[in-house]
């Protein structure tokens, strides 16, 4: 009989081992809750034990806000896998209903946790004072405290915006990095600074403030440049962009474009001027333009770069763009050709300079170019634009030849580095940059045709492939070999007479050309050799 009382070691159902395992869904909305998620997960541990439940798996989000699912990659993992019946739990433990999400529609949130239901898994809140089993009474509690979480965010938010404006006011940085040639600064309480702030980095005392300092001289330079080019030299933001990225001058380690160059153009912080609520994006929604009655403006914030005045021209040609921008082609034409009456000629500077007439950028990129703009009208300038035509021609040439010569170099056993902004070989310290000539003449059939070279405006010390077009500046020639020390000035024009004045080598072929590099290698390598071994 006593044995028979006796229960024998037996093993749970398989059902009833799963039912006491769990998940647990952490999340903190930004990364100054330095603990928030350990505290989490002590709450979490301490209802698991109570319960008899053991944690198997964990959702986290870190520094995610609650305010939607997009970007929540936890939770999104969490709900996929209980959709596609990935799950080894019947159990999902939350510290509370914020943590669950402050949705904004509270229906979403309700959402959610409804689908973890309908696959037999229950959600539950560890530091709530309800149980979520289902009944009327949890319904309703949890249903407060869903709309009280969503609550929460709005007034939050209205608070933080409300304070941003007024921080905004007093001259103090709102946001992320500044624009280029600029640097946040962190400055203390008492205006004492704490350094610069880098990219990334952000200030970690609500006591401290971030103002706006110029940046590194050759930022700073690199923004007047743009402001004098874009104003009184009346090019284009494309173009200007190009320019840059020719001279290898990067934006924060990437190529200027269009819009980064027009974007800089027309920021204010350049002339000290702080500005913020341009737009808003408030809780997670759509991103909208505020009026500019809303935008808070501090001028005097910080020292300028950019003198107002220039920054003041730069913004007119901007409003002259838009007052034009809605024109026709034809009534854009039309206003042309009665500049062209008035004047007896086109040319950039007269069509900036002229009254209630769109900007010669504005006709660049509504027509293409301006020469196209002026074959539209009849116009046919006096000066010559053929170079520009065969831009392209010659810019393909020399990158078909700096790819021919340093493969050729390569195999050879040189160390080839390849300069793709400049289109310049680097060997062994040593530069080779190559540079296209066209030919003209004066048509007196005593004076020889002369071709140009230009210096360009980077030519490092060593060798220069020259080139030389021939007489139709449409095929290629020959090709001469010449040191970059002997080019004189910014241009040298040369004749078949005195190309030996520049020290100039001719050549037939790509071919010869790149076997007298070579031997100009092997002599240079057996000279040094020769000085080490007279030592």
């Amino acid at each position: 009989m006593g044995t028979a009382l006796t229960v024998p070691k037996a093993r749970l159902p398989r059902r009833q081992e799963q039912s006491l395992r769990a998940a647990q869904y952490v999340r903190m909305s930004t990364d100054y809750q330095q603990y928030s998620i350990e505290n989490q997960a002590a709450v979490i541990a301490a209802f698991a034990q109570a319960h008899g439940l053991k944690i198997v798996r964990t959702y986290r989000d870190d520094a995610e806000s609650g305010l939607r699912i997009r970007n929540r990659a936890g939770l999104t993992n969490l709900i996929d896998d209980v959709r596609r019946d990935r799950t080894d739990f019947d159990h999902i433990l939350v510290y509370d209903v914020s943590r669950w999400g402050r949705f904004q529609d509270v229906d979403e949130s309700a959402h959610y946790e409804f689908l973890c239901r309908e696959a037999g898994i229950s959600v539950c809140y560890c530091a709530e004072q309800f149980e979520n089993d289902g009944s009327l009474i949890s319904g309703i509690v949890k249903n407060i405290k869903r709309v009280m979480a969503a609550e929460y965010s709005r007034e939050l938010s209205i608070k933080v915006h409300a304070g941003a404006c007024r921080l905004s006011s007093l001259g103090f940085r709102q946001g992320g990095q500044p624009c280029f040639g600029l640097r946040r600064e962190l400055i203390d309480a008492g205006g004492r600074s704490r350094g610069l702030l880098e990219r990334g980095q952000r200030k970690s005392l609500q006591t401290d403030r971030v103002v706006l300092r110029r940046g590194p001289p050759e930022e700073v330079e690199t923004v007047k440049f743009i402001f004098d080019r874009f104003v009184n030299g009346h090019r284009p933001e494309k173009k200007i962009a190009r320019e840059l990225n020719a001279r290898g001058v990067l934006n924060r380690g990437q190529a200027w474009t269009f819009y980064k160059v027009q974007y800089l153009l027309q920021n204010e912080n350049y002339v000290g001027t702080s500005l913020y609520n341009r737009s808003s994006f408030r809780l997670r929604g759509v991103r909208k333009k505020n009026p500019p009655a809303l935008w808070v403006r501090k001028e005097g914030a910080f020292e300028p770069i950019i003198e107002p005045e220039l920054f003041e021209q730069a913004q007119q040609i901007f409003v002259s763009r838009r007052k034009c921008r809605g024109l026709s082609n034809e009534e854009m034409l039309k206003r042309l050709r009665i500049v062209l009456q008035r004047k007896g000629r086109l040319s950039r500077w007269i069509i900036e300079n002229a009254e209630n007439v769109p900007s010669a950028s504005l006709y660049q990129l509504r027509f293409g170019s301006l020469r196209k703009t002026y074959r539209l009208i009849g116009y046919s300038p006096e000066r010559d634009y053929e170079y520009v035509d065969s831009r392209t021609m010659r810019r393909n040439l020399v990158k078909d030849l700096v790819l021919t010569v340093g493969t050729a170099l390569a195999r050879s056993g040189e160390d080839v580095r390849v300069d793709q902004v400049h289109q310049v070989l680097n060997v062994r310290a040593r530069a080779i940059s190559f540079r296209v000539v066209r030919g003209w003449h004066d048509g007196n059939v005593k004076h020889s045709p002369t071709w140009t070279i230009r210096r360009g405006r980077y030519l490092p010390p060593g060798l220069i492939v020259v080139v030389r077009l021939d007489n139709a500046n449409k095929a290629v020639r020959d090709y001469f070999l010449m040191p970059a020390s002997r080019l004189p000035g910014a241009r040298a024009g040369f004749t078949e007479g005195n190309a030996e004045r520049f020290g100039m080598r001719r050549f037939e072929t790509a071919d010869r050309v790149i076997r007298a590099i070579k031997r100009h290698f092997a002599n240079e390598r057996n000279r040094r050799s020769l000085k080490q071994f007279s030592r």
